[in-house]
C-alpha cells in the first residue's frame, strides 16, 4: 500500500516529468498546441486519441509545473523589489546599501544572551542533536539571524507602504477543470465569485488539517467564497471511512450535514456506529431516522459517483481541491489557498 504524501492521503503518486518543463514555460495546457485539438495523435485498434485527450491527461502535471515556475519568478521578483527599495532609501539618505542595513538592522540587534540560548534549547531539545554546550554558539547565531531577518522585513515593509509598487508579472494560464456541483452539499452563496470543490475522506488526517484551513478561509472571505463537498473515501487506506460519509449524508437529510462533518473532524478518526449515533444525538437529530438511513444503501451510489468523478478529474488522494476549476492537491498551508483565491478575485468580471 502506498504511504501518504506530504500534503495528503494518496494511493497513487503523481510525478512531474522533467521533459514537460520547457513546454510549461512556453505554452499553456489546453488549446495552445501545435496539433489541432480534434486531430488524432494516435489510433489504437481504430479508436483515436486526440490532441485534446492528450492535453487533458497532462493538464494537472502542466499546471503544477506552471505554478512552480510562477512561484519561483514571484519570489525572485519580491527579492528584487526589496533590494531596489533598500537601495533607493540608501541613496536618499546619502548612504551605501550596506551602511543603511548596518544603521537600521545590524546595529540594533545584540547577540543572544545565555538565558535566551537556554530557553530556546529547553523548548526545542527534542528536535536537536547534541547537548546545550555543544550547540550554544550555533543557537546564538540562529537567534540573532532571526532578529536580523525580522528587522529587515519590518524596514522593507515600511518602505513598501510608502512606495508606489506595481506588480505586473503575468499569471500563467491555468487549466480549468469542469467540476459538477449539482446536488452536492454546499456552504456559501451560489453567486460567490470563488467556489472551492473539495474531494475528501473523513478519516484522512490531511483532510482534518485542511478542514481547519477551510474554516479560516470562510471567516476571511465570507460570502465571496462557496465550499462544495465531494465524497472520496479511501477504503483501502481507511477501512470504514465510507460509513462516516454515509452518516454525514444522513445527517444532511435533517439539515445538519456540515455540523456533522465538523464533529467528524473533532473526534479521533474511525468512529464506530455507536460514536456516530452519539454525534447525531449531540446535534439534536432524530436518531431513529438517522440510524435507519445509515443502515440503508441509499447513498452508496451517490458516494460512488463522487469518487468516480474525482478519479476522472485525476484525483488520486485526499484532500483535493478545485478552486474555480483550478486543481490544488493536498493540505497546503493557508497562504497557498489565499494566493489562488486572491488571484481569482482580482480577475475582471465577465461581461
Amino acid at each position: 500500500m502506498r504511504k501518504p504524501t506530504r500534503f495528503g492521503c494518496s494511493v497513487a503518486l503523481l510525478f512531474a516529468l522533467a521533459a514537460l518543463a520547457v513546454r510549461a514555460q512556453s505554452a499553456p495546457p489546453g488549446p495552445a498546441t501545435s496539433t489541432p485539438q480534434g486531430r488524432p495523435v494516435a489510433v489504437v485498434n481504430g479508436e483515436a486519441i486526440t490532441a485534446a485527450d492528450l492535453e487533458k491527461a497532462l493538464a494537472d502535471q502542466l499546471d503544477r509545473l506552471q505554478s512552480q515556475l510562477y512561484e519561483s519568478r514571484r519570489r525572485k521578483l519580491d527579492e528584487l523589489i526589496e533590494n531596489r527599495l533598500l537601495a533607493q532609501e540608501a541613496a536618499r539618505r546619502g548612504l551605501s546599501f550596506d551602511a543603511l542595513l548596518e544603521a537600521e538592522v545590524n546595529s540594533k540587534v545584540a547577540a543572544a544572551t545565555d538565558e535566551d540560548v537556554h530557553t530556546f534549547y529547553e523548548a526545542n531539545k527534542k528536535n536537536l542533536e547534541g547537548d546545550e554546550a555543544a550547540l550554544r554558539e550555533e543557537i546564538r547565531d540562529f537567534l540573532r539571524t532571526q532578529k536580523l531577518n525580522a528587522l529587515r522585513k519590518a524596514l522593507v515593509d515600511s518602505l513598501r507602504q510608502q512606495a508606489a509598487v506595481s506588480i505586473q508579472l503575468e499569471l500563467p494560464p491555468f487549466y480549468r477543470f469542469s467540476v459538477s456541483t449539482e446536488g452536492a452539499p454546499a456552504r456559501g452563496p451560489a453567486s460567490a465569485p470563488v467556489t472551492i470543490v473539495k474531494f475528501e475522506d473523513f478519516h484522512c488526517p490531511y483532510c482534518r488539517r485542511a478542514h481547519g484551513t477551510l474554516v479560516e478561509l470562510r471567516k476571511r472571505y465570507g460570502d465571496k467564497l462557496r465550499v462544495v463537498h465531494k465524497d472520496f473515501p479511501l477504503e483501502g487506506l481507511h477501512p470504514g471511512a465510507t460509513r462516516s460519509h454515509v452518516a454525514a449524508r444522513c445527517a444532511g437529510e435533517q439539515g445538519k450535514f456540515w455540523e456533522f462533518q465538523d464533529k467528524l473532524y473533532e473526534v479521533p478518526p474511525k468512529p464506530n456506529a455507536e460514536k456516530l449515533k452519539t454525534m447525531a444525538q449531540e446535534l439534536g437529530l432524530d436518531v431513529t431516522a438517522f440510524e435507519s438511513c445509515s443502515a440503508s444503501n441509499k447513498y452508496d451510489a451517490a458516494i460512488e459517483k463522487d469518487s468516480a468523478e474525482g478519479e476522472a478529474l485525476g484525483v488520486t488522494g485526499t484532500p483535493a481541491f478545485f478552486i474555480n476549476g483550478r486543481a490544488v492537491r493536498g493540505a497546503h498551508p493557508i497562504e497557498n489557498f489565499v494566493r489562488v483565491i486572491d488571484q481569482e478575485l482580482s480577475k475582471p468580471a465577465a461581461n
